[in-house]
């Protein structure tokens, strides 16, 4: 029996600076027991929660199983006690693998190595039992393990999300430094936005926040569109229940009323980018995209307006940014009566050039960039 069968105990990894909101969300979603840690959160649930949280969560990347977990000093040790799980009651020969890894303050200091390690052992358990291996695919395995030492502490686990979760599936081509999908979630989620007003996000790029608004709107599981999930290889997997789960899931589902979610952009490949990926989601056709600058809008009043500004990392002169938020500034204070709008900025030195005071900031991290959201309310 594997640790988690045990314990019923799992890890969610979230991005940092998300934890507090992802153990909120998976609180919502029926996890007990809910811990706070290092980009990430240790929680309890039982297979028909797992299965909800991985199709439901906006916020987390990936959800691990443990499978055992062990004091480690060393990789030859490491290989030892990897070797000794029966990996074939996980996934058969034929099916393809690979391994992730994480090490910090630990005699092991590198994490490709553990990682090689870990896969030599699956390996070798396989080929002495069946006289062949399964094939390694570090892009699109059938099966996710990873391998987590801190303190010379090592956890081996299965990603039972099977794969990074922030892949939703609706994107299929980006623009110029796109979001990430669990980060456009969670600034979806700080707006509190319900439906009460149009949400309109003027620089909308590829659509991610435009798409994240329309799931979450109408109730649309955020791995809706996933056909897999890791989960599936847990040898307690429960077919009926997983089916119930999304049967279930699917009742929930609301329709978008026209003219609730909108957007536009200067750049018309990123509209027809947009456009494509918002109508791989159900009600997708119900959003309004055109191409057009913010500035040539009459009016945004009485509405939530979100939106993504360049912040000058691959997008253009320092100086232009700079203008280009002076200019937004301005537009919300002369042209956005009763609004409400959400700014991110990967930079958050550019939110001095807005010119307004916002009602709070809340760090959000993108990728390696410290982020913030601010909030400004117009009167």
């Amino acid at each position: 029996m594997f640790e988690y069968q045990k314990s019923g105990q799992y890890f969610a990894l979230i991005a940092g600076g998300m934890e507090e909101h992802g153990a909120e969300e998976f609180t919502e979603l029926g996890a007990q027991n809910v811990k706070l840690s290092y980009r990430g959160i240790q929680f309890e649930a039982d297979p028909r929660t797992l299965y909800i949280l991985n199709y439901q969560t906006r916020l987390a990347t990936r959800i691990l199983a443990p499978l055992i977990s062990f004091n480690c000093h060393s990789t030859d040790y490491l290989y030892k006690v990897a070797k000794s799980v029966d990996w074939t009651t996980l996934f058969r020969v034929d099916q393809t693998f690979a391994v992730f890894a994480s090490v910090a303050n630990s005699h092991i200091t590198h994490s490709q190595y553990a990682a090689l390690k870990v896969k030599d052992a699956i390996v070798d358990c396989f080929r002495e039992k069946f006289g062949s291996r399964p094939n390694v695919e570090p892009v699109t395995p059938d099966v996710w393990i990873n391998i987590h030492i801190e303190n010379n502490h090592a956890v081996l686990s299965l990603d039972t999300s099977g794969g990074s979760l922030h892949r939703r599936g609706y994107r299929t081509e980006t623009g110029v430094s796109p979001m990430m999908e669990t980060l456009a979630a969670a600034i979806i989620r700080l707006t509190e936005w319900q439906g009460e007003k149009p949400l309109y996000d003027p620089m909308c790029g590829s659509g991610t926040l435009l798409c994240e608004a329309l799931m979450s709107y109408c109730r649309i599981p955020a791995g809706y569109l996933r056909k897999n999930f890791g989960f599936m290889f847990l040898p307690d997997f429960d077919k009926t229940v997983w089916e119930t789960v999304r049967e279930e899931a699917y009742h929930n589902f609301r329709q978008l009323p026209e003219g609730l979610i909108a957007g536009s952009d200067v750049s018309g490949r990123a509209t027809k980018i947009a456009i494509e990926n918002v109508n791989h989601i159900s009600s997708g056709n119900r959003v309004t995209i055109k191409m057009l600058n913010f500035m040539k809008i009459d009016n945004l009043e009485n509405r939530v307006i979100v939106c993504n500004p360049p912040y000058g990392i691959r997008e253009g002169n320092p100086e232009e940014i700079a203008k280009l938020y002076t200019y937004l500034g301005d537009y919300l204070k002369q042209k956005c009566k009763g609004s409400t709008a959400y700014i991110y900025v990967g930079d958050k030195e550019l939110l001095k050039f807005i010119g307004l005071k916002p009602t709070w900031k809340k760090p959000l991290v993108n990728g390696a960039l410290d982020g913030r959201l601010a909030k400004y309310e117009m009167y």
